[in-house]
């Protein structure tokens, strides 16, 4: 199905998630600290990176970090690992462009949850690509073909969960999407009650709408809601 990367130090849950993922298909390449794992990620560009925080050497964020900034890995999805549950180690991950978090110990069952989630997002060309939604509205046009917003003459490049939030903002436009149905209809399961999750990922996206709209806002946060948007 998927070429998925592993990237883990501890050998006992590199191999319980290789043998896991084989079953359901996929095709799994291993690394065991950072510096491979980068390596492997170049060399062998694959749909998916499964990766470790606490690495010796180098740690998963510096790999994030690493994956985002060279051109041709840059849009390569990463599910991230971590025995940390605090707030802030979910925050520097996603600030990062991790594209989801999972904490250990988990059950193989959500590992392949979000793996399905994550390809199937990346993968796929939005469906708002091939049938009539709604794609102008007022200086606003979408280009799901390429995730990427455009207002007025100018273009934004957006994540796929940034698109996919837009998009479903965008086509609901003037109504409230609360929270809880922003994290069930975006990352394809029914997670925690992780609001920190959407506030990271709207920050993005305000921030990307605003340097090709002369600063316009068009998210409204309805604080004990959720968000709407304004055109």
């Amino acid at each position: 199905m998927s070429k998925i990367l592993v990237v883990d130090d501890d050998s006992a849950i590199n191999e319980l998630i290789k043998v896991n993922l084989e079953l359901a298909g996929h095709s799994v390449i291993q690394a065991f600290d950072g510096t491979t794992g980068f390596a492997l990620c170049k060399q062998e560009l694959p749909a998916l990176v499964i990766l470790d925080v606490m690495m010796p050497e180098i740690d998963g964020f510096t790999v994030a970090q690493r994956i985002r900034k060279n051109e041709n890995t840059k849009d390569i999805p990463i599910l991230m690992l971590t025995a940390l549950s605090q707030l802030n180690d979910k925050v520097n991950g996603f600030n990062i462009g991790v594209d989801d978090y999972l904490v250990k110990p988990f059950e193989m069952e959500e590992l392949q949850v979000r793996v399905r989630a994550l390809l199937k997002r990346t993968q796929q060309i939005p469906e708002s690509a091939t049938t009539r939604e709604l794609q102008t509205l007022g200086e606003i046009t979408l280009l799901p073909e390429i995730y990427s917003v455009k207002i007025g003459e100018k273009t934004a490049k957006l994540t796929p969960i940034e698109f996919d939030i837009f998009n479903l903002l965008f086509q609901n436009h003037g109504t409230m999407i609360s929270s809880a149905r922003l994290l069930k209809d975006i990352w394809g399961y029914a997670p925690d009650d992780d609001i920190e999750t959407i506030r990271v990922h709207i920050r993005h996206l305000r921030s990307k709408l605003e340097k090709i709209s002369n600063g316009k806002k068009y998210i409204e946060t309805i604080y004990g809601g959720g968000y709407k948007l304004n055109i």
